[in-house]
């Protein structure tokens, strides 16, 4: 899975698997990319410390009578600014789950870790991990969506 997710370029649902009825997993649009901007310095493009972006996504998913299993992987990476030091940083990024009428079902934190080495300005990160939820009685799995989105609620992100 995590190799899928390392391949797929598109951020978008594979066709071929589509119509199986799991739910659709892809990255929430406005929310891609994020910046993280020195203290004080929002906006300004001398004061970025680093820039993250999702770039990949992959998933399975377990369908059960009322309950549906999705394990999904994503992939990225992240671009060192003007102010950005070489070492391990900590992405902060939401799952969220809805329903056919973008109802939200669920929300998860998730950090994820990168290590930048020194003097390369790129460091590349990639996690997988599941999500369980309910299902509505004759709703089909494949009316919900889960999404992942950085999380823009942190200090210094824009």
């Amino acid at each position: 899975m995590l190799a899928a997710a390392k391949s797929d370029t598109s951020g978008r649902v594979d066709l071929q698997t589509a119509g199986n009825n799991c739910p659709r997993f892809s990255v929430w649009p406005r929310d891609k990319r994020l910046t993280i901007y020195e203290s004080g310095r929002a906006g300004d493009n001398s004061g970025v410390q680093h820039r993250g972006e999702l770039t990949k996504t992959a998933r399975e998913c377990q369908i059960g009578a009322d309950r549906v299993t999705v394990k999904y992987g994503f992939a990225g990476r992240v671009l060192l600014g003007p102010r950005g030091k070489a070492g391990t940083l900590t992405l902060p990024l939401k799952v969220h789950v809805t329903d056919a009428s973008r109802n939200l079902v669920s929300t998860e934190k998730v950090n994820v870790k990168v290590k930048i080495q020194q003097g390369m300005p790129v460091g590349y990160f990639s996690a997988v991990r599941q999500v369980s939820f309910a299902v509505k009685s004759g709703v089909p799995p494949g009316d919900y969506n889960v999404f992942v989105a950085f999380d823009r609620n942190v200090p210094g992100s824009g």
